[in-house]
Protein backbone atom coordinates (compact mmCIF):
# COMPACT_ATOMS: atom_id res chain seq x y z
CA UNK A 1 0.00 0.00 0.00
CA UNK A 2 1.61 3.25 -1.00
CA UNK A 3 1.75 6.25 1.14
CA UNK A 4 -1.45 8.05 -0.21
CA UNK A 5 -3.60 4.77 0.39
CA UNK A 6 -2.12 4.63 4.07
CA UNK A 7 -3.57 8.82 4.11
CA UNK A 8 -6.56 7.75 2.96
CA UNK A 9 -7.30 5.05 4.86
CA UNK A 10 -6.52 7.03 8.02
CA UNK A 11 -8.49 9.88 6.96
CA UNK A 12 -11.60 7.76 6.06
CA UNK A 13 -10.73 5.77 9.86
CA UNK A 14 -10.53 9.76 11.19
CA UNK A 15 -14.10 10.59 9.43
CA UNK A 16 -15.73 7.49 10.33
CA UNK A 17 -14.97 8.14 13.93
CA UNK A 18 -16.45 11.31 13.66
CA UNK A 19 -19.50 10.41 12.07
CA UNK A 20 -19.98 7.76 15.02
CA UNK A 21 -19.32 10.42 17.82
CA UNK A 22 -21.42 12.73 15.91
CA UNK A 23 -24.04 10.69 15.92
CA UNK A 24 -23.94 9.23 19.83
CA UNK A 25 -24.13 13.05 20.54
CA UNK A 26 -27.02 14.10 18.43
CA UNK A 27 -29.10 11.05 20.03
CA UNK A 28 -27.87 12.00 23.36
CA UNK A 29 -29.62 15.43 22.47
CA UNK A 30 -32.81 14.24 20.60
CA UNK A 31 -32.95 12.38 23.87
CA UNK A 32 -35.56 13.34 26.94
CA UNK A 33 -34.03 16.10 29.37
CA UNK A 34 -32.73 13.97 32.14
CA UNK A 35 -32.17 14.97 35.80
CA UNK A 36 -28.86 16.72 36.90
CA UNK A 37 -28.00 13.91 39.12
CA UNK A 38 -29.31 9.85 38.81
CA UNK A 39 -31.23 9.69 41.67
CA UNK A 40 -31.98 6.06 43.52
CA UNK A 41 -35.35 4.34 43.25
CA UNK A 42 -37.76 6.19 45.94
CA UNK A 43 -40.17 4.39 47.97
CA UNK A 44 -43.78 5.69 47.78
CA UNK A 45 -44.53 8.42 50.59
CA UNK A 46 -48.17 9.13 50.09
CA UNK A 47 -50.04 8.11 52.98
CA UNK A 48 -52.27 5.23 53.49
CA UNK A 49 -55.79 6.42 54.06
CA UNK A 50 -56.67 2.78 55.61
CA UNK A 51 -53.79 3.01 58.09
CA UNK A 52 -52.78 6.31 59.01
CA UNK A 53 -49.68 7.11 61.08
CA UNK A 54 -47.74 10.42 62.36
CA UNK A 55 -45.57 12.16 59.46
CA UNK A 56 -42.20 12.60 61.59
CA UNK A 57 -40.67 13.67 58.27
CA UNK A 58 -42.85 15.55 55.91
CA UNK A 59 -41.88 17.09 52.49
CA UNK A 60 -40.51 20.40 52.20
CA UNK A 61 -42.92 22.43 50.93
CA UNK A 62 -41.81 24.61 47.72
CA UNK A 63 -41.32 28.10 47.82
CA UNK A 64 -44.30 29.60 46.20
CA UNK A 65 -46.69 27.27 48.18
CA UNK A 66 -47.94 27.24 52.28
CA UNK A 67 -46.16 25.43 54.63
CA UNK A 68 -47.62 22.10 55.74
CA UNK A 69 -47.50 20.73 59.30
CA UNK A 70 -48.50 16.91 59.67
CA UNK A 71 -51.55 16.45 62.37
CA UNK A 72 -53.00 13.07 63.70
CA UNK A 73 -55.58 12.16 61.25
CA UNK A 74 -59.18 11.75 63.29
CA UNK A 75 -60.90 8.26 62.82
CA UNK A 76 -64.05 8.08 60.68
CA UNK A 77 -67.37 8.52 62.34
CA UNK A 78 -71.11 7.93 61.96
CA UNK A 79 -73.15 11.03 60.76
CA UNK A 80 -76.34 11.60 60.50
CA UNK A 81 -75.42 14.08 57.61
CA UNK A 82 -74.46 11.45 55.31
CA UNK A 83 -75.69 8.06 57.00
CA UNK A 84 -78.26 5.93 57.67
CA UNK A 85 -78.64 5.15 61.38
CA UNK A 86 -79.70 2.42 62.83
CA UNK A 87 -80.05 2.43 66.83
CA UNK A 88 -79.48 -0.63 69.09
CA UNK A 89 -80.49 -0.50 72.66
CA UNK A 90 -79.37 -2.66 75.76
CA UNK A 91 -81.03 -3.36 78.81
CA UNK A 92 -77.46 -2.97 80.31
CA UNK A 93 -74.13 -1.88 79.62
CA UNK A 94 -72.17 -4.84 77.60
CA UNK A 95 -68.18 -5.29 77.35
CA UNK A 96 -66.11 -4.84 74.31
CA UNK A 97 -64.63 -8.48 74.80
CA UNK A 98 -68.01 -9.49 74.54
CA UNK A 99 -68.99 -7.54 71.27
CA UNK A 100 -66.08 -8.21 69.56
CA UNK A 101 -66.91 -12.13 67.74
CA UNK A 102 -70.21 -10.00 66.50
CA UNK A 103 -68.84 -7.17 64.70
CA UNK A 104 -68.94 -7.39 61.05
CA UNK A 105 -65.92 -8.55 59.49
CA UNK A 106 -65.92 -5.72 56.70
CA UNK A 107 -67.06 -1.94 56.84
CA UNK A 108 -68.46 -1.98 53.50
CA UNK A 109 -71.96 -2.65 51.96
CA UNK A 110 -71.67 -2.79 48.60
CA UNK A 111 -69.63 0.11 47.89
CA UNK A 112 -71.19 1.83 50.81
CA UNK A 113 -69.45 2.53 54.25
CA UNK A 114 -70.77 0.82 56.91
CA UNK A 115 -69.95 1.12 60.64
CA UNK A 116 -71.14 0.12 63.85
CA UNK A 117 -70.43 2.44 67.07
CA UNK A 118 -70.95 1.68 70.42
CA UNK A 119 -71.44 4.35 73.39
CA UNK A 120 -68.46 4.41 75.83
CA UNK A 121 -70.04 4.43 79.72
CA UNK A 122 -67.21 6.17 81.36
CA UNK A 123 -66.27 8.89 78.10
CA UNK A 124 -69.82 9.16 77.57
CA UNK A 125 -68.34 9.29 73.43
CA UNK A 126 -69.59 7.46 70.60
CA UNK A 127 -66.58 5.02 69.46
CA UNK A 128 -65.84 1.74 67.83
CA UNK A 129 -66.13 -1.08 70.11
CA UNK A 130 -62.84 -1.95 71.34
CA UNK A 131 -61.45 -4.68 74.08
CA UNK A 132 -61.56 -3.05 77.91
CA UNK A 133 -64.30 -0.57 76.91
CA UNK A 134 -67.77 -0.92 78.34
CA UNK A 135 -71.14 0.08 75.77
CA UNK A 136 -74.54 1.38 77.11
CA UNK A 137 -76.08 1.11 73.54
CA UNK A 138 -74.79 1.28 69.80
CA UNK A 139 -75.92 2.69 66.47
CA UNK A 140 -74.96 1.35 63.13
CA UNK A 141 -75.38 3.02 59.45
CA UNK A 142 -74.50 2.89 56.27
CA UNK A 143 -73.63 5.95 53.63
CA UNK A 144 -75.99 7.38 51.32
CA UNK A 145 -74.36 8.06 48.88
CA UNK A 146 -70.70 8.49 47.01
CA UNK A 147 -69.13 8.76 44.08
CA UNK A 148 -70.28 5.19 43.03
CA UNK A 149 -74.22 6.65 43.21
CA UNK A 150 -76.53 6.41 45.82
CA UNK A 151 -77.34 3.84 48.41
CA UNK A 152 -79.74 1.12 46.67
CA UNK A 153 -82.17 -1.45 47.76
CA UNK A 154 -79.68 -4.49 47.35
CA UNK A 155 -77.10 -2.59 49.55
CA UNK A 156 -79.92 -1.58 52.21
CA UNK A 157 -80.88 -5.04 52.23
CA UNK A 158 -77.84 -6.14 53.33
CA UNK A 159 -77.08 -3.08 55.83
CA UNK A 160 -80.38 -4.74 57.31
CA UNK A 161 -79.51 -7.88 57.68
CA UNK A 162 -76.07 -7.18 59.47
CA UNK A 163 -77.46 -4.54 61.94
CA UNK A 164 -80.55 -7.72 63.25
CA UNK A 165 -77.04 -10.34 62.98
CA UNK A 166 -75.29 -8.05 65.76
CA UNK A 167 -78.59 -7.56 67.26
CA UNK A 168 -78.93 -10.57 67.92
CA UNK A 169 -75.78 -11.76 69.03
CA UNK A 170 -75.44 -8.79 72.02
CA UNK A 171 -79.07 -9.30 73.17
CA UNK A 172 -80.34 -5.55 71.68
CA UNK A 173 -83.22 -4.33 70.16
CA UNK A 174 -82.94 -2.75 66.44
CA UNK A 175 -84.51 0.15 65.50
CA UNK A 176 -83.84 0.76 61.89
CA UNK A 177 -85.16 3.63 59.11
CA UNK A 178 -87.34 3.45 56.59
CA UNK A 179 -86.19 1.89 53.65
CA UNK A 180 -88.13 4.57 51.24
CA UNK A 181 -86.91 7.47 53.38
CA UNK A 182 -83.52 6.09 53.15
CA UNK A 183 -84.05 5.80 49.68
CA UNK A 184 -84.96 9.28 49.13
CA UNK A 185 -82.25 10.98 51.38
CA UNK A 186 -79.73 8.62 49.46
CA UNK A 187 -80.72 10.15 46.46
CA UNK A 188 -81.48 13.48 47.00
CA UNK A 189 -77.73 13.86 48.89
CA UNK A 190 -76.39 12.23 45.71
CA UNK A 191 -77.72 15.29 42.99
CA UNK A 192 -76.53 17.43 45.02
CA UNK A 193 -73.07 15.87 45.52
CA UNK A 194 -73.09 15.51 41.63
CA UNK A 195 -74.12 19.21 41.44
CA UNK A 196 -71.48 20.01 43.06
CA UNK A 197 -68.37 17.67 42.76
CA UNK A 198 -65.27 18.94 41.32
CA UNK A 199 -61.63 17.90 40.37
CA UNK A 200 -59.70 20.68 38.60
CA UNK A 201 -56.35 19.54 36.53
CA UNK A 202 -54.21 21.05 34.12
CA UNK A 203 -51.64 20.01 31.79
CA UNK A 204 -48.35 20.77 31.78
CA UNK A 205 -46.88 20.40 28.31
CA UNK A 206 -43.29 20.51 26.77
CA UNK A 207 -42.41 22.83 24.43
CA UNK A 208 -39.47 21.55 23.12
CA UNK A 209 -37.29 18.29 24.47
CA UNK A 210 -39.07 15.71 26.34
CA UNK A 211 -38.96 14.90 29.59
CA UNK A 212 -37.60 12.00 31.53
CA UNK A 213 -38.94 10.57 34.68
CA UNK A 214 -36.34 11.17 36.81
CA UNK A 215 -35.98 14.58 35.24
CA UNK A 216 -39.69 15.12 36.25
CA UNK A 217 -39.06 13.62 39.83
CA UNK A 218 -36.14 16.03 39.95
CA UNK A 219 -38.42 19.35 39.47
CA UNK A 220 -41.48 17.95 41.81
CA UNK A 221 -39.08 17.42 44.51
CA UNK A 222 -38.59 21.05 44.65
CA UNK A 223 -41.87 22.07 44.88
CA UNK A 224 -42.57 19.58 47.76
CA UNK A 225 -43.87 16.60 45.90
CA UNK A 226 -42.90 13.15 46.68
CA UNK A 227 -43.51 9.76 45.33
CA UNK A 228 -47.19 8.42 45.29
CA UNK A 229 -48.59 4.92 45.75
CA UNK A 230 -49.17 4.67 41.92
CA UNK A 231 -46.64 4.72 38.94
CA UNK A 232 -46.75 7.78 37.94
CA UNK A 233 -47.43 9.66 40.36
CA UNK A 234 -46.25 12.24 42.60
CA UNK A 235 -48.47 13.70 45.91
CA UNK A 236 -48.20 17.12 47.71
CA UNK A 237 -48.77 15.52 50.98
CA UNK A 238 -51.67 17.48 53.25
CA UNK A 239 -51.01 18.77 56.63
CA UNK A 240 -53.43 16.38 58.57
CA UNK A 241 -52.08 12.68 59.02
CA UNK A 242 -53.31 10.20 56.62
CA UNK A 243 -55.40 13.13 54.60
CA UNK A 244 -55.61 13.36 51.11
CA UNK A 245 -53.00 14.99 48.98
CA UNK A 246 -53.53 18.81 48.08
CA UNK A 247 -52.43 18.57 45.17
CA UNK A 248 -51.39 15.12 42.73
CA UNK A 249 -49.08 15.05 39.76
CA UNK A 250 -49.55 12.59 37.19
CA UNK A 251 -47.97 11.32 33.97
CA UNK A 252 -47.85 8.40 31.83
CA UNK A 253 -47.19 5.14 34.05
CA UNK A 254 -45.52 3.17 31.59
CA UNK A 255 -42.64 5.67 31.46
CA UNK A 256 -42.54 5.35 34.79
CA UNK A 257 -42.35 1.70 34.64
CA UNK A 258 -39.81 1.84 31.97
CA UNK A 259 -36.65 -0.54 32.50
CA UNK A 260 -34.88 2.81 31.49
CA UNK A 261 -36.81 6.00 32.83
CA UNK A 262 -33.84 8.31 31.60
CA UNK A 263 -34.58 7.23 27.63
CA UNK A 264 -38.51 6.92 28.27
CA UNK A 265 -40.05 10.53 26.85
CA UNK A 266 -42.75 11.85 28.42
CA UNK A 267 -44.33 15.45 27.00
CA UNK A 268 -47.36 15.56 29.07
CA UNK A 269 -48.18 15.99 32.98
CA UNK A 270 -51.41 16.61 34.63
CA UNK A 271 -51.36 18.65 37.78
CA UNK A 272 -54.58 18.62 39.74
CA UNK A 273 -56.06 18.91 42.80
CA UNK A 274 -59.77 17.48 44.18
CA UNK A 275 -61.77 19.86 45.54
CA UNK A 276 -64.22 18.67 47.84
CA UNK A 277 -61.62 16.15 48.97
CA UNK A 278 -59.21 19.42 49.97
CA UNK A 279 -59.58 21.76 53.39
CA UNK A 280 -59.91 25.37 51.57
CA UNK A 281 -57.66 26.97 54.25
CA UNK A 282 -54.90 24.52 52.86
CA UNK A 283 -55.49 26.76 49.95
CA UNK A 284 -54.94 24.41 47.37
CA UNK A 285 -56.54 26.50 44.28
CA UNK A 286 -53.11 29.11 45.37
CA UNK A 287 -51.11 26.08 45.49
CA UNK A 288 -52.33 24.44 42.11
CA UNK A 289 -51.99 28.15 40.46
CA UNK A 290 -48.40 28.45 41.85
CA UNK A 291 -46.97 24.69 41.17
CA UNK A 292 -48.76 25.05 37.75
CA UNK A 293 -46.46 28.62 37.04
CA UNK A 294 -43.39 26.96 38.84
CA UNK A 295 -43.14 24.02 37.04
CA UNK A 296 -43.50 25.13 33.77
CA UNK A 297 -41.24 27.93 34.28
CA UNK A 298 -38.49 25.00 35.84
CA UNK A 299 -39.44 22.46 32.81
CA UNK A 300 -40.02 24.88 29.86
CA UNK A 301 -43.98 23.84 29.29
CA UNK A 302 -46.87 25.28 28.62
CA UNK A 303 -49.47 25.58 30.77
CA UNK A 304 -52.83 23.97 28.98
CA UNK A 305 -56.63 23.12 29.50
CA UNK A 306 -57.79 19.67 28.49
CA UNK A 307 -58.72 21.21 24.98
CA UNK A 308 -54.97 21.93 24.54
CA UNK A 309 -55.65 25.79 25.08
CA UNK A 310 -53.38 27.90 26.89
CA UNK A 311 -54.20 28.90 30.50
CA UNK A 312 -52.81 31.94 31.16
CA UNK A 313 -53.06 34.23 35.10
CA UNK A 314 -56.61 35.41 33.62
CA UNK A 315 -57.86 32.12 33.21
CA UNK A 316 -56.86 31.09 36.41
CA UNK A 317 -58.53 34.06 38.32
CA UNK A 318 -62.08 32.69 36.15
CA UNK A 319 -61.45 29.52 37.98
CA UNK A 320 -61.30 31.00 41.25
CA UNK A 321 -64.20 32.69 41.25
CA UNK A 322 -66.17 29.76 40.25
CA UNK A 323 -64.37 27.92 43.06
CA UNK A 324 -65.25 30.38 45.67
CA UNK A 325 -68.99 29.79 45.20
CA UNK A 326 -68.52 25.86 45.31
CA UNK A 327 -66.86 26.37 48.45
CA UNK A 328 -69.95 28.12 50.06
CA UNK A 329 -72.35 26.04 48.29
CA UNK A 330 -70.75 23.14 50.07
CA UNK A 331 -70.16 25.04 53.59
CA UNK A 332 -74.34 25.42 53.65
CA UNK A 333 -74.64 21.97 53.28
CA UNK A 334 -72.16 21.67 56.23
CA UNK A 335 -70.39 19.17 53.79
CA UNK A 336 -67.65 22.15 53.82
CA UNK A 337 -64.32 20.92 51.78
CA UNK A 338 -61.69 19.02 53.57
CA UNK A 339 -64.66 17.82 56.22
CA UNK A 340 -64.59 14.32 57.47
CA UNK A 341 -68.05 13.99 55.71
CA UNK A 342 -67.17 16.11 52.48
CA UNK A 343 -64.52 13.22 52.15
CA UNK A 344 -66.28 10.69 52.69
CA UNK A 345 -69.48 11.88 50.50
CA UNK A 346 -66.65 12.71 47.74
CA UNK A 347 -64.93 9.35 47.58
Amino acid sequence: MNDLAIALASLGGVVLAGVIAHGAWSARNAGPKRASQPSPREEPREPVLAEPTLVDDPAPAGPDLPALRPTRKLAARLDALIDALATLSLEAPVSGEMVQPHLPATRRVGSKVFMIEGLDVESGEWETPALGGRYSEFQAGVQLANRTGALNEIEYSEFVQRVQAFAEGTSALPDIPDMLEAMARAKELDAFAGQHDAQLAVNLRARAAAWSVGYIQEHARRHGFVPGLVAGRLVYPAADEGGPPVLTLTFDAQAALSDEPDVAAVRVVTLSFDVPQTDRTAEPFAAWQASAQALALGMDADVVDDNGRPLDADGFAAIGAQLGQLYDALAARDLAAGSAAARRLFS
